[in-house]
């Protein structure tokens, strides 16, 4: 999401000269997940990321993630999970990012108005024709996970094997239930927003923050505002000061400590992101230190689900 046209709403988007850069340097970093959307940038992001991987790197040493759902126009066919979206939007982000298949193919949210069946058979055959080696999910309710899984299971269709959901040190509920659904199902977790959008990096703060992202987030102000949020964070911070490192490896660390985490999806727009984030696979925190970290965490309202 990082990378493709800087808008009103995401004006610290990155154009594709600058972003290269980031993608050659997670490949020199042993990073091999590269994980986008068609709904980014409306497919400028997807052509970005093939274009770099063409010229960076082999395609069998890479895993592409890309996802369907969102709107790519105005008309009706033109968003959700129906058979038809699903199979025009494949293509389409086949061609985008230049390879004749994706490794994960993920559904970006559930889709209200679509029978679960019509999706799930949708998707199997896009596996089937060679188009995708795996499928994957995103941001839902867990009766909804456990009902696609059911139903692939009950059908013969290819299952789910990842979900990616929000989940941070300030945003914890899906620990109630789809970490375990994840962990019992043997479905790997690989986590959006896990640094809060900035927030657990101290750059945001109650009026807005430090860089043009955290000024300008909509998103992420709608949904990390609470005072005990930023309580979260100045705790970050100031673990992160003792240790001597960044605030991102406290966080990203936390995330790595829970065995169910297969990894975190990361964002990079600055020099030294990607560093601090590999950085943190050698923070290891003490079981003192997480549950001085979780201690000061209240209920959430479910959010990011749509």
């Amino acid at each position: 999401m990082t990378y493709g046209t800087p808008t009103e709403r995401w004006p610290w988007a990155l154009k594709e000269e600058p972003s290269r850069p980031f993608i050659q340097k997670a490949l020199e970093l042993g990073i091999n997940f590269f994980d986008t959307a068609d709904v980014y940038s409306l497919g400028l992001s997807e052509e970005i990321l093939g274009r770099a991987l063409k010229d960076f790197a082999k395609r069998e040493e890479v895993v592409i993630a890309t996802k369907v759902h969102g709107p790519m126009g105005p008309g009706p066919n033109d968003k959700g999970l129906s058979r038809k979206h699903i199979m025009d939007s494949i293509d389409a982000s086949l061609r985008r990012l230049g390879t004749d298949y994706v490794d994960l193919y993920q559904i970006h949210r559930w889709d209200y108005e679509v029978p679960i069946e019509e999706t799930l058979e949708a998707l199997h055959d896009v596996v089937k024709m060679g188009k995708a080696r795996y499928i994957g999910a995103s941001s839902m309710f867990a009766w909804q996970f456990a009902q696609a899984l059911y139903t692939s299971d009950l059908h013969g269709w290819t299952r789910f094997v990842s979900m990616q959901p929000q989940y941070n040190l300030v945003y914890r509920e899906e620990e109630r239930e789809m970490l375990p659904l994840c962990k019992d199902q043997k479905i790997a977790v690989i986590p959006w927003s896990p640094l809060a959008r900035g927030l657990l990096t101290g750059k945001r703060t109650m009026g807005g923050g430090e860089t043009e992202r955290a000024r300008t987030d909509g998103f992420g102000k709608s949904i990390y505002t609470r005072e005990d949020d930023f309580q979260i964070s100045n705790l970050v911070n100031e673990m992160a000061q003792q240790k001597g490192v960044p605030n991102a490896q406290i966080a990203l660390a936390w995330v790595l400590s829970k065995s169910v985490i297969t990894a975190p999806i990361i964002g990079a727009s600055k020099p030294g992101h990607l560093e601090d984030a590999v950085g943190a696979l050698s923070v290891k925190l003490s079981d003192e230190e997480i549950k001085s970290l979780e201690d000061l965490y209240k209920p959430h309202p479910v959010l990011g689900h749509s």
